[in-house]
């Protein structure tokens, strides 16, 4: 009898340790799967996800959802390999996702910033498609510019160095190559009222040979249209289609999806151009268990796509917001859409 429970608990040893060591000891990588999609159209949270006031809003329908990534960190052997088990998340180290030396809160800054910035070039590039009139503000003005004291917070600039401004793009532009110590007249709305203001550029402080503003122009809405993005706790820059066109559709008549269940993806510029994500695959199978029928897909991103592609869901290659309009169109027309096939 003695003999038969040494031999017991001699089995049962290396599975205790097998069972402490896997649930106690996290692996260096994360897991990466579906993450939860937003109807850009809809409601979270009791406020509406693109909310535009001070412009006539028109009736929309249907679902243009945004997509993610869900990142899941701090695994144990058995969760890893669950996971992993799955079929629908990958492993990737940890570090590709958080780069060693860099503080977690840093790294979720980061994607937070993005994630703002997609915003504002979605609001531009919906604008900028439906012809709404836009102008450069100064959005900061930093505490050691030569700028500060001569130009404000909100001072609408008309030209800069003689150059008319019409984009943020046109501010840079005009001052590149500029020397420290050149003087530069800018002309600048406050309030109702127009003056010229001369700054005298200083030196970079990363190349003294360069000059040195200090202010940071953003393109905004002239007028009264005020959009606000309602969605907390996403990081990262690939919503910018997706609130495009969900302000696209709440600006224009007719319903950009013809009442449709749409998802996508993809970072956007003022312009209105779509580039590339990552999680391509994460993100189709996300929107598939929603219920979309079409997915569209940047077009940088279409070899990825089409290898795990959901069965049932049509992938729309994109490669800007018009290009993504037009197919919305085309597919409510009966007519074939550009295909990542």
């Amino acid at each position: 009898m003695n003999r038969r429970i040494l031999t017991l608990l001699a089995a049962l040893v290396p599975v205790l340790v097998l069972g402490i060591v896997g649930s106690a000891v996290t692996v260096p990588f994360v897991a990466l799967g579906p993450g939860p999609t937003f109807n850009t159209l809809g409601v979270v949270e009791g406020k509406q996800v693109v909310d535009v006031q001070g412009a006539p809003v028109h009736p929309t329908s249907g679902n243009l959802n945004m997509t993610t990534v869900s990142v899941r960190d701090g695994l144990n052997i058995f969760e890893a390999f669950g996971l992993w088990a799955d079929g629908n998340y990958g492993l990737v180290p940890r570090a590709e996702v958080y780069p060693p030396g860099v503080p977690r809160d840093q790294v979720d800054k980061s994607n937070k910033q993005d994630f703002k910035n997609s915003e504002d070039n979605a609001e531009l590039a919906a604008l900028h498609y439906l012809k709404y009139p836009t102008v450069v503000q100064l959005e900061t003005v930093a505490d050691d510019a030569p700028a500060k004291g001569l130009l404000d917070k909100g001072d609408q600039l008309i030209s800069v160095d003689g150059k008319p401004v019409a984009t943020s793009k046109d501010v840079v532009a005009a001052v590149q190559g500029l020397k420290p110590g050149t003087e530069v007249p800018f002309v600048v709305r406050r309030g109702d009222a127009a003056q010229t203001v001369t700054v005298k550029l200083g030196a970079r402080p990363d190349d003294a040979s360069k000059g040195y503003l200090g202010v940071t122009p953003a393109e905004v809405a002239q007028g009264p249209i005020k959009v606000d993005f309602n969605l907390a706790d996403i990081g990262g820059p690939s919503a910018g289609l997706m609130f495009s066109l969900g302000l696209v559709d709440k600006l224009s008549s007719g319903k950009l999806n013809d009442g449709k269940f749409i998802a996508g993806t993809g970072t956007i510029d003022p312009d209105g151009k779509v580039g590339p994500i990552g999680g391509i695959q994460y993100k189709m199978i996300a929107a598939h268990d929603a219920g979309a029928q079409t997915f569209l897909v940047p077009a940088d991103n279409c070899n990825e796509a089409r290898q795990r592609t959901p069965k049932g869901l049509q992938l729309v290659k994109v490669d800007s917001l018009t290009t993504a309009i037009d197919a919305l169109n085309d597919i409510d027309a009966g007519k074939p859409a550009p295909s990542c096939g």
